[in-house]
């Protein structure tokens, strides 16, 4: 593959079997989101034809790659975090390139991913099994775990390295193969991941790369040899791949975005609260599915939280990701900015109030977007309806009872933040607020790779939580229970 720092427009090619290949699709281009005219990658997208070729590798590949075993396996996801760290800038600087992050951020994503992938690297020497004493006095009782299958990966854009290697990663520790159908918004960085994990000893068959539109994604979730289905992305989307999925008896995994709440209690530090709120509602353009999207400020703190809250956001600039003086890079496409432009209309004919808003470049074709602070009431749409850019509504809530109630009110339920010392508000917030992931007196992004992570309601679905080592292991695995007698003596006649 070419050198990823490079400014040239780099020539993809489909994965399959062991080999890049050419598809017979329709040509398509990934574009630099802070200056549309750089084309960063074409390609020719994967046809029917290129799909079915993939499962039929991954399932032929099944069998040689269990019978490497767990720890075997560990040693290539090891290699592959090794020459993540090794390749590292290089992949920082085409991230930010084709998706738009600032280069910290991108850095930040190349760095968590490298420890996604030694953790669970290192998750190959814990306990596999359980066992459990039998009425018999000469049996064992123990569970098994077995590889599931083809695996289905369907990722997004916004992380194109991170949540590839959430759930690439152990899905193929597992023993399971892959196919895998990334964003097409960020396929050269998707290309250069692949690359890394052929090269750390992946073999033949084991891992298949598909390039192409979203159509190719409900094509892949239906193939009945694929017996597992991790996808992250919309709710619109994951709904209709539940109902495809789950119809013909496979396993699914969700992760389908938010609309994040932060609970600020009269007793919080203001400016400790936002600057942690600025943070999770702004970093990376907002396009974060645990971004916070709605402020909501119990009581009296209200003015002062606003007070702090205005000057951080009037200074927040907009710029390309490359720029040491910005704080966001663009949106992820044209059509992305105008929803945002949408949306924030909508809210002002509402009766919304803009409270403040950061700078932008003018007269840049860079799809920009600035970061902007509303002010209203849950009687405003976008308190309900989640918008993927750098926008945050404050809102008032006059008791604890009234700021759960607001939290609640979306049909989403990811993460949660709260800003208090009050245990008692705490452990009320813990238990009452409806989000698979809260932070106290800590930003509603972000998560820690060896915890459980996923949501409620329409932002997941019920089945094992993705990161965590027994999470994994009990999505990419089926479990059997094996009842293991010692064999009589055979006596010598």
């Amino acid at each position: 593959m070419a050198n990823t720092t490079t400014t040239k427009t780099l020539e993809l090619k489909q994965f399959i079997n062991g080999a890049w290949m050419n598809a017979t699709g329709k040509e398509a281009q990934s574009l630099n989101p802070a200056d549309p005219s750089d084309v960063v990658a074409t390609y020719a997208t994967a046809t029917a034809e290129t799909l079915q070729a993939a499962v039929t590798a991954g399932r032929d590949a099944r069998a040689d790659w269990d019978k490497l075993g767990l720890i075997g396996r560990g040693r290539v996801l090891r290699r592959a975090a090794a020459l993540l760290e090794e390749r590292a800038e290089d992949i920082a600087v085409l991230m930010t390139r084709e998706q738009g992050k600032t280069l910290a951020d991108s850095r930040g994503e190349v760095g968590a991913t490298v420890e996604t992938l030694y953790y669970q690297a290192g998750s190959a020497r814990s306990a596999t099994g359980t066992t459990f004493p039998s009425g018999n006095a000469d049996e064992l009782v123990r569970t098994i775990r077995r590889p599931v299958g083809v695996v289905g990966v369907i990722t997004p854009w916004n992380f194109p390295l991170q949540i590839p290697a959430w759930k690439i990663a152990p899905a193929l520790l597992w023993g399971n193969t892959v196919v895998w159908k990334s964003a097409s918004d960020t396929p050269a960085v998707s290309v250069a991941f692949a690359q890394l994990l052929i090269d750390a000893g992946v073999p033949a068959g084991v891992l298949n790369l598909l390039l192409g539109p979203g159509s190719l994604g409900s094509a892949l979730v239906e193939h009945q040899d694929i017996a597992a289905v991790t996808f992250t992305g919309s709710v619109p989307v994951g709904h209709q791949i539940r109902d495809r999925v789950v119809g013909r008896g496979a396993k699914l995994q969700m992760e389908l975005g938010g609309h994040n709440a932060a609970i600020v209690m009269p007793d919080a530090d203001v400016d400790h609260a936002a600057a942690f709120i600025i943070a999770a509602a702004m970093s990376s353009t907002g396009q974060k599915c645990t971004a916070t999207r709605r402020i909501i400020a119990v009581g009296d703190v209200h003015d002062r939280l606003a007070a702090a809250l205005v000057p951080k956001v009037n200074a927040l600039v907009s710029g390309p990701g490359t720029d040491a003086g910005s704080y966001m890079g663009p949106v992820i496409s044209a059509r992305a900015a105008r929803d945002v432009d949408e949306a924030l209309a909508t809210a002002k004919n509402e009766g919304a109030t803009v409270l403040a808003r950061g700078t932008k470049p003018e007269g840049s074709e860079g799809h920009y977007v600035s970061a902007t602070l509303l002010g209203g009431t849950d009687a405003l749409s976008i308190t309900c309806e989640e918008v993927f850019g750098p926008v945050v509504t404050l809102m008032r809530a006059e008791d604890l009872d009234a700021a759960i109630a607001l939290a609640n009110a979306t049909d989403f339920g990811l993460t949660a933040s709260v800003f208090t010392n009050d245990e008692h508000a705490i452990r009320r917030c813990l238990d009452e607020v409806v989000a698979g992931l809260i932070k106290v007196n800590g930003p509603s992004t972000g998560s820690e790779v060896h915890a459980p992570f996923g949501g409620l309601r329409d932002s997941s679905f019920a089945a094992p939580r993705e990161q965590n080592a027994d999470s994994c292991a009990d999505f990419f695995t089926v479990t059997k229970t094996a009842y293991i007698r010692t064999a009589p003596s055979v006596r010598a006649s």
